[in-house]
């Protein structure tokens, strides 16, 4: 059987890294295998040890790789010119919404992995990737502001993270409630009056 090209190699890792992406942020770290993985890729099995050494290393890739798309979304509402006020507000509108309630593989991996990773052992690399990522996020929140590099500035964009990824998991955890609903418009609702 003839060997892949370095382009093709290239091509499938990245459908690997996407397919994880999406399915670990659908169904957890622990509810996956590698064999679905590589089905959902398009490719077989066998092929998963030719790109990474475990799949606790394509946890911690598929983990930097979802925060990186969350990251590209989450600059363009804060676009040059952009207010404080209308970046959060265009942020609010995207991330507190039916769309990332109800579709983990579409959402924020700051919500969408953020129980599992927790589980994980202080030692897997996913934990790191988890935490540069959210740490990029709060960055993106700062810069938002004017005065983005003050301690305050700092824990307010904490917060405003917080209310972000808690507001879509308790949302999740009550779908199909009245109160979920609730909870994404009072989000949206206070973080309105913050950015004033």
């Amino acid at each position: 059987m003839p060997r892949a090209s370095r382009e093709q190699t290239e091509r499938n890792r990245l459908l690997i890294e996407a397919a994880s992406a999406r399915l670990f942020k659908e169904h957890g770290l622990n509810g996956v295998s590698v064999a679905d993985i590589m089905a959902s890729a398009g490719l077989t099995h066998g092929g998963f040890y030719g790109h990474f050494e475990s799949k606790d290393e394509l946890a911690s890739v598929a983990c930097a790789r979802a925060f990186e798309e969350s990251v590209a979304r989450w600059e363009a509402f804060g676009k040059p010119g952009a207010t404080e006020r209308a970046a959060l507000a265009s942020l609010a509108k995207h991330y507190l919404s039916a769309k990332q309630r109800d579709d983990p593989g579409f959402g924020c991996p700051a919500h969408s992995l953020a129980a599992d990773v927790g589980r994980e052992d202080a030692s897997k690399p996913v934990r790191s990737a988890y935490a540069r990522g959210l740490k990029t996020l709060v960055g993106v929140l700062m810069s938002y502001s004017k005065a983005r590099r003050t301690r305050r500035e700092r824990r307010r964009a904490l917060a405003r993270m917080s209310m972000l990824v808690g507001a879509v998991t308790l949302a999740r955890a009550v779908r199909g409630d009245p109160l979920s609903d609730e909870i994404l418009e009072a989000a949206r609702a206070h973080l309105a009056l913050d950015a004033q």
